[in-house]
C-alpha cells in the first residue's frame, strides 16, 4: 500500500469521529473497521473533562490522529485551528478543509492552496480536502502536499462517486501520488469502486456514523476498500458491447 508522509495504514480505510450514537459505539466501530487513522476536529477537544475523556479514548483506539480544520471558512481561521491542533495532539498531520460554499460544503480551492502553502512552510504535512480539478491538484503539489483527497460527493450526502470521469483523471494525471476519496461515501460498494478506480483509500463518517448498526456497517467497509484494492491490483477486464464466449470455440464440430 502507497505510503502518506511516510507512514504506511494497515488498510485504506480512514474513519471520521463526529456522530456516533455514543463513545462505546465509535470504540466499536473502529475495531470492527481496522482503520489505521481517526479523523479529529479540534472542536472535539476542549479544556473541560468532556474534551480530555474524548481524547483519551482515542488515543486508546491505537490509531494514527488525523485534526482536520472542519467548518473553516477563511486562510486564517484554517492555519489558526491548524497551529492549535498541532499542539494539542500532537502531530504535524493536519487534514486541510476550507469551505467556500454553504449548502454543499464545497472546498474554496483557491483558499486552500493558499493556506496549504503557509502550513507546509511551517512543517505541517497537509491532506487538503479538494475538489477532482486538475489544475488544483497540481498548484496543491507545487505548494508542497504529498497527498490529494478529493471528493467523491459533498460531505454526509452519501451519493457515492459523483464524477467518475474526472476521478479517473486525476488518478491518471497523478500516477505517483497518494489519493484519497474523501466525503460522499455511502455503501460499501461506493468505498469498493473507490479503489478499483486505483485510488488508494477512503475516508469516510456519516456512513458508519449514522447506520443502524455502526460496528457491522464499519466492518462492511473495511471489506469493501479491502476487495477493491485486490481487483484494482489484479486487473480487471474491460466492459464490452458485445457478449464474448466463456468457452472457446476453436475446435467445435459445426454442423
Amino acid at each position: 500500500m502507497r505510503k502518506f508522509y511516510g507512514m504506511e495504514l494497515p488498510n485504506p480505510l480512514m474513519l471520521g469521529t463526529a456522530q456516533y450514537p455514543s463513545p462505546a459505539i465509535l470504540a466499536e466501530a473502529f475495531k470492527a473497521s481496522g482503520a489505521g487513522v481517526a479523523t479529529v476536529s479540534l472542536r472535539r477537544e476542549g479544556s473541560g473533562g468532556a474534551g480530555r475523556a474524548f481524547w483519551s479514548m482515542i488515543q486508546d483506539l491505537g490509531v494514527l490522529v488525523l485534526p482536520n480544520t472542519a467548518g473553516c471558512h477563511t486562510v486564517r481561521e484554517a492555519v489558526t485551528t491548524a497551529k492549535m491542533a498541532r499542539e494539542v495532539f500532537g502531530t504535524s498531520w493536519i487534514k486541510l478543509e476550507l469551505i467556500g460554499h454553504t449548502d454543499s460544503l464545497q472546498p474554496d480551492v483557491f483558499q486552500l492552496v493558499e493556506a496549504a502553502r503557509i502550513l507546509t512552510e511551517d512543517g505541517f504535512e497537509v491532506f487538503p480536502y479538494t475538489t477532482e480539478d486538475l489544475i488544483v491538484g497540481e498548484r496543491l503539489l507545487e505548494v508542497g502536499c504529498e497527498v490529494l483527497m478529493p471528493w467523491g460527493a459533498p460531505i454526509g450526502s452519501g451519493r457515492g462517486l459523483n464524477n467518475e470521469y474526472a476521478l479517473r483523471a486525476m488518478r491518471a494525471e497523478f500516477p505517483d501520488t497518494p489519493l484519497v476519496i474523501d466525503a460522499g461515501i455511502g455503501l460499501p460498494s461506493h468505498a469498493a469502486h473507490a479503489l478499483e478506480l486505483g485510488y488508494d483509500a477512503v475516508l469516510l463518517n456519516t456512513a458508519v456514523a449514522r447506520a443502524g448498526d455502526p460496528a457491522a456497517m464499519a466492518r462492511a467497509m473495511a471489506l469493501a476498500v479491502e476487495a477493491g484494492r485486490l481487483c484494482h491490483e489484479a486487473g480487471a477486464i474491460e466492459a464490452r458491447d458485445m457478449a464474448e464466449p466463456s468457452t472457446p470455440v476453436i475446435g467445435k464440430a459445426f454442423l
